[in-house]
C-alpha cells in the first residue's frame, strides 16, 4: 500500500514540475499553441478526405489557402510556430496524398506537446488534491485511532476489583421498576393518555421519546377510539373495515391513523427512561435523572420514581461514581488481547507512535497549499 505522505511529497513535485513547465512558456502563449494547434488539426481533418488525390480541385484549392492564412496570421514569438510552418510545407504540393495530411500532423508534435503542458498540470493538480485528501482522510483515521488507544489506556489505570456492584444493583433495579410501570401504563392507560404523556415529553430533551405523529395524536385526542387501550387499537387495525364498525364510529379514520403508525405504537417501550450499564459519567446522568424523574412520575407509581431518586443520590458523589463507573466499562469492554497489550506497555508505544505520525502528517499539510 502507498504511504500516503510520499504520495503527497511525489504529487506536489510533480505539481512544481509542470507549473514550472508551463511558466517557461507563459500561461497565455501556452494557450495561445493549445488554440493553434486545434485549429490546425481542424482544418487537415475537415479537408483530408475532399483535397486528395483527384478530388474536389475547389476543396484542394481552399485547403491550402486557408491553412497558408492562419500560418501567416499566427504570431510570430508564439512557441514552436516552426511546426506549424512545416506542416503548411508538408501539404504545399500540386497533389495532396494521405501520407501528406500525416506528415502535416507529425510535423505539429512539438506543438502538441507545449499544449499538453495545460492538461499535465490539470492532471498533477488533481493527483495532488486526491494525494491531500488521502493525508486527510488518514488523519481522520490517526484520530480515530488515539482516541481508542487513549481510551484503552484509561481503562487500563481502572481498579478491576472496585466495588461495582454499589451502583449496577440500584440502576438495575430502577430500570426494571420503570420498565415494568411502563409497560403497565402502555398496557392499561388509555391511548389518549399515552399519546398524551408523549407529547409532553417534549419538554424533556434528555428523556429521548419519540414524538407522536400530529395525525395519530390529533385522531386519538378527538376520536371515541382514544379511549380504548393501545392494545386493542392494534388489534382494532387488523380487523376489516365491516368487523370494525362494530367497534369504532370511523373504521377508515381509524385504519388510516393506527395501522399506519402500527409500527411506531409496538415499539414504544421504556428504554429512555432507563439507564442501562456501564452508566454514562456522574454529572450527565444527574441531570438525566432530574428529567427522567418528572417524566416517569405522569405514570409510574412512587416506588419506581423513588428508584430513580436513589440512582440520582449516586451522582451527588461524582468522584466515587466515575471511579465505580470506570471500572465497569473496563471489564467490559477490555479484551483479554487488550489487558495484554496494556501490561506490556505495548498501548504507551502505539498511542506515542500514532501521535508522532498525526504530527509528521499535519505538518506536511499545513506546509503544502491547496491547488
Amino acid at each position: 500500500m502507498n504511504d500516503p505522505l510520499s504520495t503527497l511529497r511525489n504529487a506536489d513535485e510533480a505539481c512544481r514540475e509542470a507549473e514550472a513547465a508551463v511558466a517557461e512558456h507563459g500561461e497565455e502563449r501556452v494557450e495561445a499553441v493549445a488554440d493553434a494547434r486545434d485549429r490546425a488539426t481542424g482544418l487537415l481533418d475537415r479537408y483530408e478526405s475532399r483535397a486528395t488525390g483527384t478530388g474536389d480541385f475547389q476543396a484542394f484549392v481552399e485547403f491550402q489557402g486557408a491553412f497558408a492564412d492562419f500560418v501567416e496570421n499566427l504570431p510570430d514569438d508564439l512557441p514552436e510556430r516552426e511546426a506549424f510552418e512545416r506542416a503548411e510545407a508538408a501539404i504545399d504540393k500540386r497533389r495532396l496524398a494521405e501520407r501528406d495530411f500525416e506528415k502535416a500532423r507529425a510535423a505539429l508534435e512539438p506543438a502538441a506537446e507545449v499544449a499538453a503542458l495545460l492538461d499535465e498540470r490539470r492532471a498533477a493538480h488533481e493527483r495532488y488534491r486526491d494525494a491531500r485528501h488521502a493525508v486527510s482522510r488518514k488523519l481522520t483515521e490517526l484520530d480515530e485511532e488515539i482516541a481508542h488507544l487513549e481510551r484503552l489506556r484509561e481503562l487500563g489505570d481502572a481498579d478491576l476489583d472496585a466495588p461495582t456492584e454499589e451502583i449496577r444493583e440500584p440502576i438495575e433495579t430502577a430500570d426494571e421498576a420503570v420498565t415494568d410501570a411502563f409497560r403497565a401504563f402502555k398496557r392499561e392507560a388509555s391511548a389518549r393518555e399515552v399519546v398524551a404523556f408523549l407529547a409532553a415529553t417534549e419538554r424533556y430533551p434528555l428523556v429521548g421519546f419519540e414524538s407522536p405523529p400530529d395525525d395519530l395524536r390529533d385522531h386519538l385526542r378527538e376520536s371515541d377510539a382514544g379511549t380504548r387501550s393501545l392494545p386493542d387499537l392494534l388489534e382494532f387495525a387488523r380487523y376489516s373495515r365491516s368487523k370494525l364498525d362494530h367497534y369504532v364510529p370511523d373504521p377508515d379514520a381509524l385504519k388510516r391513523t393506527v395501522a399506519t403508525n402500527e409500527t411506531y405504537l409496538e415499539r414504544l417501550d421504556a428504554d429512555p427512561l432507563t439507564v442501562g450499564w456501564p452508566p454514562p459519567p456522574a454529572d450527565e446522568l444527574r441531570w438525566w435523572c432530574e428529567e427522567a424523574i418528572r417524566v416517569a412520575a405522569r405514570f409510574a407509581p412512587p416506588e419506581a420514581v423513588a428508584r430513580l431518586r436513589e440512582v440520582q443520590r449516586l451522582t451527588y458523589d461524582g468522584t466515587r461514581f466515575d471511579r465505580l463507573r470506570t471500572a465497569a466499562q473496563a471489564r467490559a469492554e477490555l479484551t483479554d488481547e487488550e489487558r495484554d497489550r496494556l501490561a506490556r506497555g505495548a498501548v504507551d508505544d502505539e498511542l506515542e507512535r500514532a501521535r508522532e505520525r498525526r504530527t509528521e502528517l499535519a505538518d506536511a499539510l499545513s506546509d503544502r497549499p491547496e491547488r
